[in-house]
């Protein structure tokens, strides 16, 4: 791939997810009321995911990473996470406490990241934050085409909403013992 192109290319797969996410969140809004809208919406989330795993592969092979790429990927990331939960909370199928405590962290993350970029310092991924994206992306798509059946007190999608939150804060803690001395700095 030419030098120039990539990142061009690779950005336009990030701002593809912030563009999908749109319809996700509708689909999921008019789910209760017309047929099939949740499968399409599981659907295009799961199209919306990938290009995450798409995004990083292409990067990862083709050496080709920028400050501004790293941003809008992480960025892309929270905004489709955070607008289907909001949504599922919407319509009934997430708890607002398990959207508060995900949306939450992102925008905290998302803030030391900024704030660490300021003192020219990328914050790349870390194995926690791919490892909460994808419990993440999982409990979502479960929350979207919830299998009707409880196992214990919880539907499956509630499971795995669990996990996510346990996975999300521990990610949280991670990032923010990283950055601790830019935290206490920023106190002074």
């Amino acid at each position: 791939m030419d030098r120039q192109r990539a990142p061009q290319l690779l950005n336009g797969i990030s701002l593809a997810r912030v563009v999908l996410a749109v319809p996700v969140i509708a689909l999921v809004l008019l789910g209760p009321t017309v047929r099939y809208c949740f499968v399409a919406a599981a659907v295009l989330f799961l199209a919306a995911a990938a290009t995450d795993f798409l995004d990083g592969y292409l990067a990862r092979r083709w050496h080709c990473t920028s400050e501004f790429g790293v941003f809008l990927d992480t960025t892309a990331d929270k905004l489709l996470v955070c607008g289907a939960l909001i949504a599922l909370v919407s319509v009934g199928r997430a708890s607002p406490w398990a959207a508060l405590i995900i949306v939450w962290r992102e925008i905290a993350i998302l803030g030391v990241k900024a704030a660490s970029a300021t003192s020219g310092t990328v914050v790349h991924p870390t194995i926690w934050g791919k490892l909460k994206f994808n419990v993440q992306c999982l409990a979502i798509i479960l929350a979207i085409v919830r299998y009707h059946h409880r196992i214990g007190p919880m539907y499956l999608d509630q499971w795995a909403m669990a996990v996510a939150v346990v996975v999300t804060v521990l990610s949280a803690w991670d990032y923010l013992a990283q950055f601790s001395s830019l935290l206490r700095g920023a106190r002074q």
